[in-house]
């Protein structure tokens, strides 16, 4: 009897995108990010995808200082995969984007595959005032913004994390990206599975519609060799895609550094609300939500005793 596919969801939990003026249910502090991973992960969250932000003012941070707690909380009541991300901020230099990959090691980090304009500044026009100034600027200067991911700064992001044992979530914003991943891969840098990550409906990159998500596939089905293929889809995208790409053989990728939403006008009020309506709609199309060591299997990755938090 054949068995049910299974159905890698991860969870992104505040990121660096949204502000703490647009939702008061955004994690900002170092106990409210864990906090918030650990209820993603027990609604069904095999990998939990993680930035963190300075807690005075909820702005996105890189410090080692400021992922410390969040780790050691996490790993300490939950087996989920820990996907750091070494996107961190557009903001922010490839140099302090890879702080806290280089110093913990972990099982999974997220690899942007090319640079691009990432433009945030049409949420301007949601909001008339904000709680910290830095909101403001943070979505005014994605107006005049390249979010840097060179060749020289994806060589020397998978040297760090190979050097490690770390793997990587390769997120593409565009089809240039799965070009840029096949030819990773084709020099040996990038080996199978890879855990490929396509993003859209993010201003800057491939669109929400559903020819977008079939081109991404199809492109990626003629490129790649030996991968697995998640959705992510931004802001009103997230679900409808989600679910169109998990009948098409994806994963999924759900959260609120994606999307604020868990329906039309209704923030959501934690990750794992929006973890538990995807695990639903995902028993309803008759697959099962793999397990955290399901999804290591899957996607080859070293064990949570090799990392160094």
């Amino acid at each position: 009897m054949a068995q049910p596919r299974k159905v890698i969801i991860t969870s992104a939990v505040t990121g660096a995108i949204h502000t703490p003026t647009m939702s008061p249910h955004l994690p900002v502090t170092q106990d409210e990010i864990a906090d918030a991973a650990i209820g993603a992960a027990e609604a069904g969250a095999a990998i939990l995808h993680l930035h963190t932000r300075d807690p005075e003012d909820g702005r996105p941070s890189q410090d080692p200082e400021h992922f410390a707690p969040v780790l050691e909380k996490v790993a300490a009541n939950s087996d989920a995969v820990v996907n750091i991300t070494t996107g961190g901020s557009p903001h922010m230099s490839v140099e302090e984007r890879m702080r806290p990959v280089a110093e913990f090691k972990p099982e999974l980090a997220s690899l942007n595959m090319g640079s691009m304009n990432f433009g945030l500044f049409p949420m301007l026009e949601k909001y008339e005032d904000f709680q910290h100034e830095w909101e403001r600027e943070h979505l005014e200067n994605s107006r005049d913004l390249v979010f840097k991911n060179t060749f020289a700064d994806i060589e020397r992001i998978l040297e760090i994390g190979n050097a490690n044992g770390t793997r990587f979530e390769f997120e593409c914003y565009d089809i240039s990206h799965l070009y840029s991943l096949a030819h990773f891969q084709s020099r040996g840098l990038a080996t199978g599975p890879l855990f490929v990550q396509s993003v859209f409906g993010l201003l800057g990159g491939i669109g929400g519609h559903p020819e977008d998500l079939m081109h991404m596939r199809r492109t990626a089905d003629r490129l790649l060799e030996d991968y697995q293929w998640s959705i992510l889809g931004a802001g009103r995208n997230q679900q409808p895609l989600a679910t169109m790409g998990v009948t098409m053989g994806s994963h999924i990728r759900v959260g609120l550094e994606d999307s604020l939403w868990i329906g039309p006008g209704r923030l959501a009020e934690s990750n794992a609300e929006q973890v538990e309506k995807m695990r639903r709609i995902v028993e309803e199309l008759g697959m099962e939500v793999a397990t955290p060591d399901e999804a290591r299997a899957m996607l080859g990755l070293k064990g949570a005793d090799r990392v160094e938090f």
